[in-house]
């Protein structure tokens, strides 16, 4: 018998995954005594540490009693949704992780209902009990409430339920009496979830995953579903077409600890890394070279959003970037493409410009934020939702939003939404804070965090899901106020900034160089003003002593990726290098501009 449990950790952001996978590979041992605590050793790209959010999926394995327990540690944000989809594809079991005081929350229920779909066992973590007013209880019954109205079997609505604080290091199954470690949660997993099941016959693995080695290049990484693979076997490779490709396996690996170990053959049940098959994607199949049966491709949820991506063309391009040419950009995003499931990249009539689709705007600032670390230069437009047409009539993808928030500021907050064409569906209050559910067409969301955080004083919590697509709800008013614009290039001076303080708020800070047609801050009214930043005081003998250090500027607003994404207009894009971030207009030239609106 094989003594293997697949499981996959899903939760919502923040309710304490990533620290419960820590705790685990302690209980297996896999840290020297003495080594320094692992502190989310799986968020161990920079992207995912400066934000605290996991993007990618990982796999690692404990052994346990006896037993090898691979763990699949997934994204809780719905705009990484395929990389959730694909994964727990290689699972038997999951472990749905609640916030003791939250509940579940909108992205816990688009996981989790992909996993009910998929037939898997749960088990039930309810984490931060330590927390003051927390209600495990009352959250344990939603929970079951949630599975229900995902259509769950009874199998899986008797399903186990473990307390305890990851951030402790207990698991206990009353809450009431903590333990010293985290056993009982391990012995659960043992307990309830089934093993994988051994079918023999001709060796088949779909690929869910793949890694990447600059020694042997593309590495398939999945479950082997049925009979086993070797080392140095013939194997076609069935493809999302329906063709076949003959290849050969050079190496096995299986997942051991933190790293791989390489192995002669895995059988069906395990997870495996394969080295030595080229040309293959996701979803795709390696199957027996004699017998070759595939396995139902992956289906993944189409992307609601698109956004233009271009070469950086601005007169300061090239100062910061290694690689900014159409070329480089385009390798770029297919490189991409091989592992990101749910982006798509379409040309444009101009060989400089991409149109790439993805899930939302989440989804596709990570990418642009990878590639500016690694050297790009690139300017990406305003982002777009989807616009589909269904038996004839013009249709946008619609979302669930959820804001749970202080009382007082409640009003504020549904005024704001309702303006974005969303209807209230449900308002219940808990313990002086209000929860308040939405429906809201995608393209409301768009820079509506930032408002929502500004009118709570950054009290409110805001989750979204995609919901389905609905018919055109008409059209959506977005930032009202006009953009400041410089009028020729040079360098801003304090003189000048501190005479326009009174037009409207800057976004640079004097020294700063710019040039003509850059955005560089917002207008007091609804329309662009130009205004020239590099003026410097002209200098005369006759000098008033104290007048000139008395200048005091407002500080700049500085924007993160996302905001600025969010708060463009249709006519201005956002210059994007590894060392700065701009605003500018479409069209630098004044005149231009002036032409080109008429």
């Amino acid at each position: 018998m094989q003594k293997i449990r697949n499981i996959a950790i899903i939760a919502h952001v923040d309710h304490g995954k990533t620290t419960l996978v820590d705790k685990m590979l302690l209980a297996g041992k896999l840290f020297r005594e003495g080594q320094a605590e692992p502190d989310q050793f799986l968020d161990n790209n920079d992207l995912e540490r400066e934000r605290g959010i996991t993007i990618l999926a990982k796999n690692v394995s404990i052994n346990y009693k006896g037993y090898k327990i691979n763990i699949i540690d997934t994204p809780g944000h719905a705009d990484f949704g395929g990389e959730v989809e694909r994964v727990l594809n290689m699972a038997d079991g999951c472990l749905l992780l609640v916030d003791a005081f939250e509940g579940p929350m909108p992205q816990t229920r688009f996981v989790l209902q992909k996993a009910i779909q998929l037939g898997l066992k749960p088990i039930v973590v309810i984490n931060k009990v330590d927390k003051p007013n927390c209600r495990p209880e009352e959250v344990q019954e939603m929970v079951f409430d949630l599975m229900f109205s995902l259509d769950a079997t009874e199998e899986q609505l008797d399903f186990p339920t473990i307390y305890g604080s990851a951030k402790q290091g207990w698991m206990s199954e009353d809450w009431k009496e903590p333990k010293e470690d985290i056993t009982a949660l391990l012995d659960a997993i043992i307990q309830y979830i089934p093993e994988p099941k051994v079918l023999e016959g001709s060796s088949q693995m779909l690929i869910t995953s793949l890694d990447y080695s600059k020694y042997v290049g593309r590495i398939a990484v999945g479950r082997v579903h049925r009979g086993e693979l070797r080392e140095g076997q013939d194997i076609m490779l069935c493809k999302r077409d329906g063709s076949m490709v003959k290849s050969k396996i050079k190496e096995i690996d299986v997942f051991e600890g933190l790293g791989r170990t390489k192995v002669e053959a895995v059988q069906s049940g395990d997870i495996c890394a394969i080295i030595g098959v080229e040309g293959f994607e996701i979803g795709e199949t390696i199957a027996d070279a004699n017998d070759p049966e595939p396995l139902p491709t992956i289906a993944i949820d189409e992307p609601t959003m698109s956004m233009l991506f271009t070469i950086n063309n601005s007169p300061f391009f090239g100062k910061d970037g290694k690689f900014v040419t159409s070329r480089h950009i385009y390798d770029r995003l297919m490189k991409e493409l091989d592992k990101n499931l749910a982006l798509r990249v379409i040309p444009t009539d101009s060989a400089d410009s991409w149109l790439v689709y993805g899930r939302g705007v989440l989804h596709l600032s990570v990418l642009i934020e990878t590639m500016r670390r690694e050297g790009y230069e690139l300017q990406v437009g305003q982002p777009q939702v989807i616009i589909k047409e269904i038996n004839g009539e013009k249709c946008e993808p619609v979302e669930q939003l959820t804001v749970n928030l202080p009382e007082e500021c409640s009003s504020r907050i549904i005024d704001m939404v309702t303006k974005r064409k969303g209807e209230m569906t449900m308002m219940e209050s808990k313990n002086d804070r209000m929860h308040l559910e939405f429906t809201i067409p995608s393209r409301g969301i768009i820079g509506l965090n930032n408002a929502v955080l500004t009118a709570s004083a950054g009290e409110a919590i805001m989750a979204h899901r995609f919901l389905e697509y609905q018919p055109w709800k008409g059209e959506i008013e977005r930032r009202t106020n006009g953009s400041i614009i410089a009028m020729e290039t040079g360098t801003a001076y304090a003189y000048a900034l501190n005479n326009l303080q009174s037009r409207g708020r800057f976004f640079i800070a004097p020294q700063e160089e710019v040039y003509a047609g850059q955005v560089v801050g917002e207008h007091t009214k609804d329309n662009d003003l130009v205004v020239n930043v590099t003026k410097s005081k002209k200098l005369t003998n006759m000098r008033a002593s104290g007048s000139d250090d008395k200048v005091s500027l407002a500080p700049p607003t500085v924007f993160s990726l996302e905001d600025a994404l969010e708060y463009i207009k249709g006519d201005e894009y956002v210059e994007i290098t590894p060392n700065s971030m701009r605003m500018r207009k479409i069209i630098l030239d004044e005149l231009e501009r002036k032409r080109q609106g008429r």
